[in-house]
């Protein structure tokens, strides 16, 4: 019999769709998205309500966006570029520099997209596993650089686990990476770091001519339902990201949430405050009830359940804490509405004897 069907990339065809985080019933907390749990900022709501004129394009270049964004890392505008979120600028990255027969270098576990990005360009993937307590290990990650190597991605603060990347483990790093291979630091969670020693990219794009520091509006600004991410880097790579965007993709009403965020940092930063010490306190407290947690620096937490994870997500779930699950590995909590903790907490102290003594085939109580 004749086949019709559309003929689909074979490695597309079972490449599995990216899953967000489950939403949460009505009353219950949802965790699993890494999302701000503070409403908008005062003052956001008003500015993209007032963008009525949804019968006209938006400025597909963001300009008014990334004229105030050069501005803050004394930058061009040109060496900015705005898209509906980070993910989107890691899809172009990919799509810019890299085809089949290429490869593209990251950590895992990190960032859950990470793969779909890099098959969705047509190229493959080295993934290199992170040293036992989360963090990237660098010196393996440079050490997986070959001739085909196009793009390696470093995620400071690693989601899902939770530790930085070092200013000094990343001049290691680059020292150690060729200057054709393009580095993208993904920041997508730097404004809730607090360690002194951590990687700040925007600092380092004069130093290094081959890096791209990701950042985005979604988590510390509370616009994820918006979708604005910004790149940094050189004019020229991100003129070649340009041409691979998908045109007048962010929209009026996100560039004006983003310009309206900008413009009330301070209060933004006191709410940051409040979660990396909410974040901290939960940290400490974890760590008390015998958990072994990684250092967290972004608005999550990370629990290492392993062959355990399904059964502990199931608790933490009929507890009315929605978590994000990755299957045989550990469980991602999102630092929440205070009135969570006290429950996330109690369920977390409820398993970890469980979890430490009792054999993988046996549920949990």
């Amino acid at each position: 019999m004749t086949d019709t069907r559309v003929h689909i990339r074979p490695e597309i065809a079972v490449l599995p769709a990216y899953q967000q985080g489950r939403q949460a019933a009505a009353d219950a907390f949802k965790l699993s998205s890494n999302e701000n749990p503070f409403p908008p900022l005062p003052g956001v709501v008003e500015a993209v309500q007032a963008q009525t004129a949804f019968n006209r394009y938006p400025d597909a270049t963001a300009l008014a966006v990334r004229a105030v964004l050069a501005n803050r890392f004394g930058l061009t505008p040109d060496q900015v570029h705005v898209a509906p979120g980070s993910v989107a600028i890691l899809h172009e990255l990919a799509r810019a520099v890299s085809a089949p027969g290429d490869e593209v270098v990251y950590a895992w576990r990190s960032f859950e997209a990470y793969p779909g990005v890099v098959t969705v360009a047509g190229a493959t993937s080295v993934q290199v596993p992170n040293r036992p307590d989360g963090g990237h290990d660098l010196d393996a990650m440079a050490a997986a650089v070959t001739e085909r190597t196009r793009m390696v991605i470093v995620c400071s603060p690693n989601n899902p686990t939770g530790p930085v990347v070092t200013a000094a483990e990343f001049d290691a790093f680059m020292t150690r990476v060729p200057a054709t291979v393009l580095v993208v630091l993904d920041e997508a969670y730097a404004e809730f770091v607090t360690e002194p020693t951590a990687v700040r990219g925007a600092p380092l794009l004069e130093r290094y001519p081959n890096l791209v520091v990701l950042r985005t509006f979604s988590k510390a600004y509370g616009l994820a339902g918006l979708r604005v991410g910004y790149a940094l880097g050189p004019t020229y790579v991100l003129d070649a990201v340009r041409a691979c965007a998908i045109p007048l993709s962010v929209t009026a009403q996100g560039q004006a949430a983003a310009l309206a965020s900008l413009e009330r940092e301070d209060e933004l930063l006191e709410r940051v405050a409040e979660l990396a010490q909410s974040r901290d306190r939960i940290v400490a407290a974890l760590r008390d009830q015998g958990w072994d947690v990684p250092d967290a620096q972004g608005n999550f937490v990370w629990l290492p359940t392993g062959e355990r994870t399904a059964h502990a997500a199931d608790a933490f779930d009929r507890a009315g804490i929605i978590v994000r699950a990755f299957r045989n590995e550990g469980i991602r909590i999102s630092i929440g509405e205070h009135e969570a903790v006290e429950t996330l907490l109690e369920t977390a102290a409820s398993l970890v004897e469980d979890l430490q003594m009792a054999p993988p085939d046996r549920p949990l109580r």
